[in-house]
């Protein structure tokens, strides 16, 4: 075996795995088969070696492979002076020539980068903070009490903006329904943006008992992937047209949002309310302008090199992606065009590099800062969402398991809050 350092991220292995060894897992394997196989005719763990390799050749050929090529690696860890937690993702198979003495065999292995982090908070942007109002403040006070309202019956017959509609839906991709796309008697009050954009405008002007079937468009970052960009129809039909009835802001109003204590008064209520304005300002801030800016200055301010097999993963993430989003007839071109579909799969490679190299200095950041996400918050954040959507919580969260999202999602949440905790720490607010 010739096993070197490519650079602080990459080695390879080259060698071959003799015929002999191959036959020696395969001869372990097999008896191992013999110990448990259930074979009409015999009894259990007097198998004959010879007949447990007839029954099940092609499942032990390809296993013995399989413990061959990891013998293989773990040697070639070994002789890198690497330990297996330097080592990262799979190997890249770059040859596997199988002949008479054996298997030709070329891995790419992929190592952990070494580097520090250490000037990151000079990679973050300037920026101040905005100053919240005292009409801000009355503002989000008549929201609030708006929204704790009771909901009454209104004499309204055509729906307007600012009433609650009490609506049936079912919602079809393709002509078929999808999870999570139905509800009865579901209260939605219009002006809230609760569901996906269009879809309140959609039923606004609807006459009570009114049914129709509406086309809206899901956002291109939606938590489902399968509906993430998707056009889609809603059957939806109008039962009722209710409005919030009145609510008096006042101590005893500020005590059932605070708790019943006696220092919980209108004053502290707003209070609170100006904290949360500014929270929500600020976070806004971070998102939506200082995020982006921040990622792209430690993305610039850190060099080092990446492993390629994570490299490639993340390559073919992004080319199933592109491929998700084309018509069949694109997809269907690209089949029978080899060069313009490596000429799609290589225009990945920028962003790639740049998701991976980002995903590295977020992690190594997010142990220095002691910033920690676990699987309940992970759960917390798909709950809060898909309920705001409107769907339902477990199918969502399942739907995510399922498709091995959730570590995509958690490495979102820790992202968010490395470069929160970094901005406010550029401005001295920890």
């Amino acid at each position: 075996m010739n096993a070197q350092r490519v650079n602080d991220a990459n080695a390879k292995a080259s060698g071959r795995i003799s015929t002999d060894e191959i036959n020696k897992q395969l001869d372990l394997l097999a008896n191992k088969y013999a110990k448990t196989a259930k074979i009409d005719g015999f009894r259990r763990g007097k198998v004959p070696i010879s007949v447990i390799k007839s029954r099940y050749k092609q499942n032990l050929i390809e296993e013995s492979r399989q413990k061959s090529i990891d013998t293989f690696y773990a040697n070639a860890i070994k002789e890198l002076g690497l330990e297996q937690k330097d080592v990262i993702g799979q190997p890249l198979i770059v040859k596997f020539e199988e002949n008479d003495n054996g298997i030709e065999l070329e891995l790419k292995i992929g190592i952990t980068p070494n580097f520090t982090v250490d000037n990151a908070l000079s990679c973050m942007p300037n920026f101040d903070l905005e100053e919240i109002t005292s009409k801000q403040v009355e503002e989000r006070l008549a929201e609030l009490a708006k929204s704790r309202a009771p909901i009454v019956d209104s004499s309204e017959t055509t729906l307007k903006s600012g009433y609650v509609a009490n609506i049936d839906f079912e919602g079809f991709l393709d002509n078929k329904p999808f999870d999570g796309g139905k509800a009865e008697g579901f209260n939605l009050s219009i002006g809230s943006k609760q569901f996906i954009p269009g879809f309140e405008d959609s039923i606004i002007g609807m006459n009570v008992g009114e049914e129709k079937m509406i086309n809206v468009t899901f956002p291109k970052n939606y938590q489902s992937s399968n509906l993430a960009g998707q056009a889609v129809e809603f059957k939806v039909k109008l039962n009722s047209i209710k409005q919030r009835g009145e609510i008096s802001i006042d101590d005893s109003f500020a005590k059932a949002i605070l708790g019943d204590s006696e220092e919980n008064t209108l004053e502290k209520l707003k209070e609170q309310i100006k904290k949360d304005l500014e929270q929500e300002s600020k976070m806004k801030l971070y998102n939506e302008k200082l995020k982006e800016e921040a990622l792209n200055n430690i993305s610039k301010a850190f060099h080092f090199d990446l492993p390629e097999n994570i490299l490639e993963q993340e390559m073919n993430v992004l080319f199933n992606n592109e491929i998700s989003m084309l018509k069949p007839e694109e997809i269907e071109e690209l089949k029978n065009n080899q060069e313009k579909s490596k000429a799609l799969y290589e225009a990945q490679r920028e962003k790639a590099r740049t998701s991976v190299k980002v995903t590295f200095i977020i992690d190594k950041l997010a142990k220095q800062e002691k910033i920690n996400v676990n699987d309940n918050e992970v759960f917390q954040t798909l709950y809060y969402e898909s309920m705001m959507s409107g769907y339902n919580p477990q199918e969502v969260i399942e739907n995510y398991r399922k498709n091995n999202l959730l570590p995509a999602v958690k490495m979102a949440i820790i992202e968010d809050r490395v470069i929160a905790h970094l901005l406010d720490k550029s401005k001295g607010l920890k």
